[in-house]
């Protein structure tokens, strides 16, 4: 394996019809946006599991989105639930990432453009993977 691809981080803007998605080195600081899934159970799953193949992560990431307030919704519980599962089923880590405003971000970054939604939840897991990198490391 590549010691590049050792270090490659995957990030996921989760949301129950599609899932948003980007990569990313930590050592250089950069995030893309890659195609987002929009498929739903073991499809999913499927199609995270050929981008693991593809790049190798050696961590995920799962936006955590929060309400303005800081509190916990539903949204919040199946973005665990589903960072929990990623964990199961492909035994790396995964860190949750708080993505207040990352998708307001996106459709900004996007705008005067026809993105697809998908597009939007990409960029948005392109910022959770930047805000991600810009964290000072524990």
């Amino acid at each position: 394996m590549p010691e590049t691809a050792a270090r490659t981080v995957l990030a996921f803007d989760f949301g129950s019809k599609r899932i948003g998605v980007a990569v990313g080195e930590p050592e250089l600081g950069t995030a893309h946006p890659l195609p987002g899934i929009a498929a739903a159970g073991e499809a999913r799953f499927a199609a995270i599991g050929r981008l693991l193949a593809e790049w190798r992560p050696a961590r995920l990431l799962v936006g955590l989105p929060l309400a303005a307030n800081g509190s916990v919704h539903d949204t919040t519980l199946r973005a665990e639930r589903f960072a929990r599962q990623l964990r199961g089923r492909f035994h790396l880590p995964v860190e949750l990432v708080d993505e207040r405003f990352t998708s307001v971000e996106a459709a900004g970054r996007l705008r005067g453009r026809r993105a697809p939604r998908l597009a939007i939840d990409s960029v948005a897991a392109q910022l959770i993977l930047e805000q991600y990198f810009d964290e000072p490391a524990a």
